[in-house]
């Protein structure tokens, strides 16, 4: 970690956000590809203001029609209109390194997508990894879906971004599935998290990334043995991303 002494004693409330999201070609970490990328950032007391940076990316790759219909980006608006995926890659990567380098946290919900993805992406086209760029573990990360499965573990229903923005009032907008309004909304769930639960505003960020991580690991132990009862074979990774 790359953060100073200092810097590792602040709390959620007092450091910056930078929100991460893609759209892609499908929703495999390891084989699908980038399409769009946001990097959103807001500053300690003015949670409610954005600075956004967005990429889209010619995948290199066709666009199967289903993805297509979630973001709208299509393989020929790609070709003609995005950067080279390589060169995507790495400016998402240098952008977040640099943010965190700066004292923010990466916040991106359902970090066991997006980052192993990120990686993946940066491995197949030869360019520095986020990890190589931090000098080892990518953090800190703040991901709201692991979060709430630890914070409100036996609530029912659904836990998208877009139905856990709803449980918390956080107002969904129209057009999700773009990379920035989703960085965006994940922004504002974090938000209304922090000012629920006490603890997100007392503990360190340091902390909050261990808790994440120990988080995971149990609800991943929990939810296999849950698929095992009803009949169903099935291995979990105990890692968070």
């Amino acid at each position: 970690m790359l953060w100073t002494p200092g810097e590792a004693t602040r709390t959620l409330p007092e450091v910056r956000w930078a929100g991460f999201d893609t759209e892609t070609t499908g929703i495999s970490p390891r084989s699908d590809r980038i399409v769009t990328a946001a990097v959103v950032t807001s500053e300690p007391l003015q949670r409610s203001l954005f600075q956004s940076r967005t990429w889209l990316a010619d995948p290199g790759v066709p666009i199967p029609p289903a993805a297509s219909r979630i973001h709208g980006i299509t393989t020929q608006h790609a070709q003609s209109n995005g950067a080279p995926i390589a060169e995507v890659v790495d400016e998402v990567c240098e952008e977040l390194a640099q943010q965190v380098n700066a004292g923010a946290v990466i916040v991106v919900f359902n970090a066991g997508y997006d980052l192993p993805l990120l990686e993946a992406e940066a491995r197949r086209h030869g360019v520095r990894t986020l990890a190589q760029r931090l000098g080892g573990e990518i953090m800190p990360v703040v991901d709201p879906l692991v979060l709430d499965r630890a914070l409100d573990r036996f609530r029912r229903g659904k836990r998208t971004l877009s139905d856990l923005a709803s449980v918390y009032g956080v107002g969904v907008p129209d057009d999700t599935h773009q990379a920035h309004v989703d960085a965006e909304l994940t922004l504002n769930l974090l938000n209304a998290m922090v000012h629920k639960y006490t603890r997100l505003q007392e503990i360190t960020v340091p902390e909050v990334h261990g808790f994440q991580k120990e988080s995971h690991a149990e609800w991943a132990e929990d939810f296999e043995q849950y698929l095992r009862k009803q009949g169903r074979t099935s291995s979990i990774s105990r890692t968070w991303f």
